[in-house]
């Protein structure tokens, strides 16, 4: 694999590019409403003394996240009429879904949540939805919009604005709810979705480029299926569901041959490491006896501008090195950094201590985001970008989330500090496989955008 000529003052100037700036606030809009169906919710019902049994089961509105998969293909080829021919497929996807989120977050706001909390409920899913499927078309036009280059940077400015949305719907809803109640809260921040809307209305349309061999296999795979023997209607059905969804599939297994099943076992455990030790940092950290305060003080404070700073230097080590090299340098780090809480484990508890040990954490982490997304975006055909890009974020978490699921038996049973050793090893698969594909000839022609 080449290294790439491109200087580091080309590789800073990517932020200067109008659309990587213009994901800061399309990852604004996709960050606000994640919180306000989610955390700041439950603060909502928490305040207005509703049952926790009750809140419990308000945290399944997340499932729509994890499912976005299902409806992705519908996203990808479904024009909507008029708004299609205005805006473009992508835009047009966009602004249905920026409306419906504003919509839903004002008819929360305008209800009681003793009264009216049904109506809360299905709403919120409602605004889940809507914001599931935003997600599903701003990862589609961040993909489409720049070369494979730019991908670092663009998921840098993403989580950039992300995180921005997430304190503003979190910290700055509780300012607001303080002072002028829940309601206000919302309608301020259901307002605040309009960032979104113009942003949707200033940017481009992405080209569509069309793909022969794409077409080709759909070709094939309607021929397999005997879509021109069926009867009219249910031949429109079958070469619709033929080409959105069982042709995206295809594609990647054929186009990426033997290292397709690598690639997708890559996806599912790269952020192992990162996601088990997350389980159990908050109650390490109240175990080493910081306060509540101290927690959030320093992880607010270093953790989002460390995040911010590793992700901006994620998205220029990819300008300049290309994907591979960067990505194996955050699996390594994510690994690394795990042991730093295992040294902090046996040391005395001091603020300076947990200070460095998140910021060396966000940093990496920040890093490793940005370079495995541009990865996952290297792996996508333009042909069906929302569907498969779906199905690697769907696929990046599930593995994760039921192996940190047995993190706190680990850490009963062994100690803080044997558990923090346990998820840096968790990690050296995720290490090998990068280091496997980089010599595939599959992963080096993603590697040179």
């Amino acid at each position: 694999m080449t290294t790439s000529n491109t200087s580091w003052r080309s590789a800073f100037l990517v932020y200067a590019q109008p659309r990587v700036l213009g994901m800061i606030f399309l990852g604004f809009s996709a960050g606000l409403p994640f919180s306000l169906v989610s955390t700041t919710l439950s603060a909502w019902l928490a305040d207005e003394q509703v049952s926790l049994s009750v809140i419990g089961y308000f945290s399944l509105v997340g499932v729509a996240y994890s499912i976005k998969v299902f409806w992705a293909p519908v996203v990808d080829r479904l024009p909507i009429p008029l708004l299609d021919r205005i805006f473009g497929k992508r835009r047009s996807w966009m602004l249905l879904a920026q409306f419906g989120i504003a919509i839903g977050l004002l008819g929360m706001a305008t209800s009681d949540t003793h009264q009216h909390l049904q109506q809360i409920a299905l709403l919120a899913v409602w605004v889940a939805f809507c914001s599931a499927t935003q997600d599903i078309v701003i990862d589609a036009y961040r993909i489409e919009a720049v070369i494979s280059q730019y991908q670092g940077a663009m998921a840098a400015t993403y989580v950039f604005g992300y995180r921005l949305a997430l304190l503003v719907a979190g910290a700055g809803a509780l300012y607001l709810a303080e002072y002028l109640g829940w309601q206000v809260a919302y309608q301020v921040l259901a307002a605040a979705m309009l960032l979104g809307i113009l942003t949707t209305l200033m940017i481009s349309e992405p080209e569509h480029q069309g793909d022969p061999r794409a077409k080709a296999i759909e070709e094939q795979i309607e021929s397999v299926l005997g879509v021109d023997k069926a009867r009219p209607m249910l031949s429109r059905l079958l070469r619709w569901f033929s080409d959105a969804v069982v042709s995206p599939f295809v594609e990647f297994f054929q186009r990426n041959g033997k290292a397709a099943v690598s690639i997708l076992l890559l996806i599912g455990i790269y952020k192992i490491s990162d996601i088990a030790m997350g389980v159990m940092a908050n109650p390490f950290y109240l175990d080493l006896g910081f306060s509540k305060k101290d927690i959030a003080d320093v992880s607010k404070v270093f953790g989002f501008f460390m995040t911010i700073i590793g992700t901006s230097l994620g998205g220029m080590l990819v300008v300049r090195f290309g994907i591979m090299r960067p990505l194996l340098l955050g699996a390594v780090l994510a690994a690394l950094t795990n042991l730093l809480f295992a040294a902090l484990a046996v040391s005395k508890p001091s603020i300076a201590l947990l200070a460095g040990v998140i910021s060396a954490d966000n940093l990496s982490g920040g890093i490793a985001a940005a370079t495995f997304i541009a990865y996952l975006s290297s792996l996508t055909n333009t042909a069906y970008t929302a569907t498969q890009y779906a199905l690697f974020s769907s696929l990046m978490t599930l593995p994760a989330k039921l192996i940190g699921s047995f993190s706190g038996d680990v850490a009963v049973t062994f100690g803080y500090d044997v558990f923090f050793i346990y998820s840096a090893v968790i990690g050296l698969p995720a290490i090998a496989l990068v280091i496997v594909l980089m010599r595939s000839p599959f992963a080096v022609n993603t590697a040179k955008p």
